[in-house]
């Protein structure tokens, strides 16, 4: 897997060039028409399940479902439904809060623990993360890197959380995807209209062409379009 800012081919003429500045992913570069259904999930009990019958009763077995650490302690039995339906397990941190406001330290306690939680819960050792409220910078890109994660960001944000109309997050998803695309959508309680809108966006993303993967199967053998963060 290539992951961005990880690959550097020194020639004879770049020996002493510094590497590149970390990079979180938002897509990547493909001509196949597959896009990642990606699911943030921090709290609540109503939406998970009726977000995971609805990808069950269209037959979608490929999406990737990030997880907060002190959710999955609440909710260990629909953590666990996502693990055995198949389903792509990343990290989604600890506390709600923005890691650049925080040292080192701190994120990689906060990590560890939410990672911990996670494995407890489902037996799975998280490798993907997106941070909370999808806050970073080179430094905190940097330190995940180090604790052996890829940052994953978004390409298309659903929008769901603010509920601007079941019809307006089917829109603005179906018109905005493009092949390699993270698509940003959330199975947490604040989303109050996803349960309703991920039916036609399924529907529709299938008739334009497109079949869905995991984040991981998307990263692999592709080039990783990202952007640096200064």
């Amino acid at each position: 897997m290539v992951t961005a800012g990880s690959l550097f081919v020194a020639g004879p003429s770049t020996a002493h060039a510094k590497p590149e500045t970390p990079k979180a992913i938002y897509k990547v570069d493909t001509d196949k028409k597959v896009v990642a259904l990606t699911f943030d999930i921090s709290w609540g009990n109503k939406v998970p399940e009726p977000v995971l019958e609805v990808l069950k009763k269209e037959k979608v077995t490929k999406a990737t479902f990030f997880l907060s650490g002190p959710w999955t302690l609440r909710h260990p039995e629909i953590a666990k439904q996502i693990k055995n339906m198949g389903f792509e397990i990343g990290n989604h941190g600890n506390l709600h809060k923005d890691f650049s406001n925080y040292p080192d330290s701190w994120i990689r306690e906060q990590v560890s623990i939410s990672e911990k939680s996670i494995h407890q819960v489902t037996g799975v050792k998280t490798k993907l993360i997106r941070t909370p409220n999808g806050d970073f910078n080179p430094r905190v890109i940097r330190c995940l890197n180090n604790m052996g994660y890829t940052v994953i960001q978004w390409n298309t944000d659903s929008l769901d959380w603010m509920n601007p109309g079941t019809q307006n997050i089917v829109q603005r998803v179906t018109k905005r995807a493009v092949p390699g695309d993270i698509i940003l959508m959330h199975a947490s309680d604040s989303s109050k209209q996803i349960v309703d809108a991920l039916p036609q966006v399924i529907t529709q993303l299938r008739t334009d062409g497109y079949q869905f993967v995991t984040v991981s199967e998307l990263l692999s053998g592709a080039k990783v379009s990202s952007t640096t963060v200064r």
